[in-house]
């Protein structure tokens, strides 16, 4: 029964079932046993009842709690644990939260052969199992920075602020949460708990009350609306999190939106730049509130529905007087989340603020700033700054100058970044990004269980007809078409891995690719792609890059591969890094992978070739450009390609009968190589990364 319970088509409460027979189990056989001389169940990871170095954290992921056994062993205070929900009122045991700690490896990193450095063990057990075997949380897994949805503890469903607030059990926590916000973004709301004389929480004027006369005739056609989102962040001092967003698709602002911001190519950039700086080290800081502090060049409006409002704020705002036809009429201030123009604004204002202390940003990098001449460098992306620093001192000059308008937390350890986990090795000068938890919570997000047997490609592989001389594409998908649930489930998974294999795990990208083509049409093949895509991440969860120190020289290997793409298209690939200016540049990890269909149909291999080299050397570009403005000159930036014809396209080494065959815009790389920006070289393809 327990392992029909855990099969991937068990209903969730036969899982939760389950899970309580297997903690009696459990239970049962510790007191048996000590536990020195407790061994691991044959059917478990031998991973799972390992205990962690010391010094080292068990993250968790938050899941739907089941009720504890009698005689279960005790945890510490549950409101000292990362992702557990603390109503004002105790809630009965089966609708509390746990935490369900990953298993990680007791092995130090550096005594790990490289694939274990590279490659994360694959996880045998069911994720839904692992609640039955739950270790303590120790205090630090309190500072994790983690997001999860709201998990019904009956079903295991995600459930979203209307569902939360119908919900007997969770409707008093989260009215008083969505309470909370709505005074955040007023005028403050309740009373502090040990001081009377304060409110519970502190308004920002960002939001009034209005009568809806009193709003201007022209404007009444902008009136927008809102979208709640709740979240638990085990990291924050309330982690019930309910946030607003505005609209922003109602509002016709006649002013310019565009907001500089860093990207992630920039990121990479500056962890570079910091392991190859001496005695440089990266901080992280974060604005609290950064657009809610920002006034409006003009108010805005906004309307909430009166039955969506927790009575608290009702009562306390008299909001009875601002009813129209059953809405709540609020004009904006401040910068809120989803305004087009609170970016721009907001950023406008920063800029005009850290101008007084001498720094600026960067003419043609969005989002890169430097000081004039400080030793300090820092990406912006909206209000969380990563910086590279030599000597604490100049990173304490821009915190007092952040701090004279707003309140600034700081993590000094640089340890993660634009959602991005950095293992930074000062020592030896290298780092190593991953995204903890990203992948676990994505499989729980979808429902996708764990593979029985390990999944090593993410991809199916296309047979290969041996002795023949021409390999074929396969034919049409004549499959059924998915529901429109099924394509949107795809695009979610779609969309959720693409910033993950962007920014540490680069071997998703073709694959991603591929059924990005086919989503809007998805079929049953779509889905089997798909599903064999999360059986590969489920299989290597915490893949990651690592970087070391180097001249800071851009370089790149360009490949093709040609007719393989439906339609008679090809594919262009390339490995954009950091290195050293020597004739065969030295590996390091991609600051930029590309891994995409070339538009056009290619008349030749060699123009196929052609293509890929246009388009890393149009992507390289902009990257030259920040290297420039970060201080690293740069010379020819070197890319390899392994077609000799490209290469003696590129140089005129060849006679070329039939130049006017080639696509026009391909003569950009002769140009851009006679004016010294590229060194395009020919390699064998046995020494080309874009193979890979």
């Amino acid at each position: 029964a327990i392992h029909h319970a855990l099969t991937n088509a068990a209903p969730t409460t036969d899982q939760l079932a389950a899970i309580q027979t297997l903690r009696s189990i459990l239970h049962d056989y510790k007191t048996v046993k000590t536990a020195d001389q407790l061994t691991q169940p044959k059917h478990r990871n031998n991973t799972m009842q390992q205990t962690p170095p010391d010094g080292a954290t068990l993250p968790g992921v938050p899941l739907p709690g089941v009720p504890r056994l009698r005689g279960h062993p005790p945890t510490p205070n549950r409101a000292d644990l990362p992702g557990v929900v603390q109503p004002p009122v105790p809630l009965p045991a089966a609708q509390t939260w746990i935490t369900v700690p990953t298993r990680t490896a007791t092995t130090p990193p550096h005594m790990q052969p490289i694939a274990a450095r590279t490659r994360a063990q694959l996880r045998n057990v069911n994720h839904f199992a692992a609640l039955a075997d739950a270790w303590p949380d120790e205090e630090d897994n309190k500072h994790l920075h983690f997001a999860g949805p709201v998990l019904d503890a009956e079903t295991g469903t995600e459930l979203e602020h209307r569902q939360l607030r119908k919900h007997p059990a969770y409707k008093k926590v989260w009215d008083e949460s969505y309470a909370n916000e709505l005074g955040r973004l007023c005028q403050g709301i309740g009373k502090h708990p040990s001081e009377p004389a304060k409110q519970r929480v502190e308004g920002t004027d960002t939001f009034r009350p209005i009568q809806y006369h009193d709003i201007p005739s022209d404007r009444r056609p902008d009136v927008t609306y809102t979208r709640v989102v709740c979240e638990v962040r085990p990291q924050k001092a309330d982690p019930n999190r309910t946030r607003i967003t505005i609209g922003g698709n109602r509002i016709a602002y006649p002013g310019d939106t565009g907001t500089k911001t860093g990207s992630l190519e920039s990121v990479k950039l500056i962890i570079n730049d910091t392991l190859s700086t001496p005695n440089a080290k990266f901080a992280c800081f974060d604005i609290s509130n950064f657009y809610l502090g920002t006034p409006l060049d003009r108010p805005e409006y906004v309307r909430i529905k009166l039955t969506d409002i927790p009575q608290e704020f009702i009562d306390e705002y008299n909001l009875l007087n601002y009813v129209h036809n059953g809405w709540a009429y609020f004009e904006i201030n401040n910068g809120v989340y989803g305004l087009k123009q609170a970016g721009k604004l907001a950023n406008d204002l920063l800029a005009e603020r850290l101008d007084q202390h001498g720094y600026y940003q960067c003419a043609t990098t969005p989002g890169l700033w430097r000081h004039k001449w400080r030793p300090i460098t820092f990406i912006l992306i909206v209000d969380d700054f990563g910086i590279k620093y030599v000597d604490k001192r100049h990173a304490e000059h821009l915190l007092y100058a952040l701090e004279e308008h707003y309140k600034v937390t700081t993590d000094w350890t640089g340890s993660k970044f634009a959602g991005i986990d950095i293992a930074w090795d000062y020592s030896k000068r290298t780092c190593r990004l991953s995204m903890k938890d990203y992948i676990d919570n994505l499989l729980i997000k979808y429902n996708h269980p764990t593979p029985r047997k390990p999944q090593h490609a993410p991809h199916a592989h296309r047979e290969i007809i041996y002795g023949a001389k021409e390999q074929l594409l396969p034919d049409a998908d004549t499959s059924p078409p998915l529901d429109e649930a099924g394509i949107k489930r795809i695009q979610g998974i779609v969309g959720s891995l693409l910033y993950y294999a962007r920014a540490v795990d680069n071997k998703l990208l073709a694959t991603l690719s591929a059924i990005s083509a086919q989503q809007s049409k998805a079929t049953t093949n779509t889905e089997k792609a798909v599903t064999q895509l999360l059986d590969y991440v489920a299989t290597y969860p915490n893949d990651g890059i690592t970087y070391r120190a180097s001249n800071m020289i851009l370089a790149a290997h360009s490949d093709a591969s040609y007719l393989t793409e439906p339609n008679s298209r090809s594919r262009a690939g390339a490995h954009i890094f950091l290195t050293e200016n020597d004739p065969i540049p030295r590996q390091n990890g991609p600051v930029q992978t590309i891994s995409q269909v070339i538009k056009y149909v290619m008349a030749s291999a060699a123009e196929a070739e052609l293509a890929a080299l246009h388009n890393t050397a149009r992507e390289m570009i902009p990257l030259r450009n920040a290297l420039e403005e970060m201080g690293w000159a740069q010379p020819k930036s070197p890319i390899q390609t392994d077609n000799s014809t490209a290469n003696g396209f590129i140089h005129d080494t060849i006679i070329q009968r039939r130049i006017k065959m080639i696509w026009m815009r391909l003569h950009w790389l002769r140009c851009r190589a006679a004016q010294g920006q590229f060194r395009f070289y020919w390699e064998r393809g046995s020494t080309n990364l874009a193979d890979y």
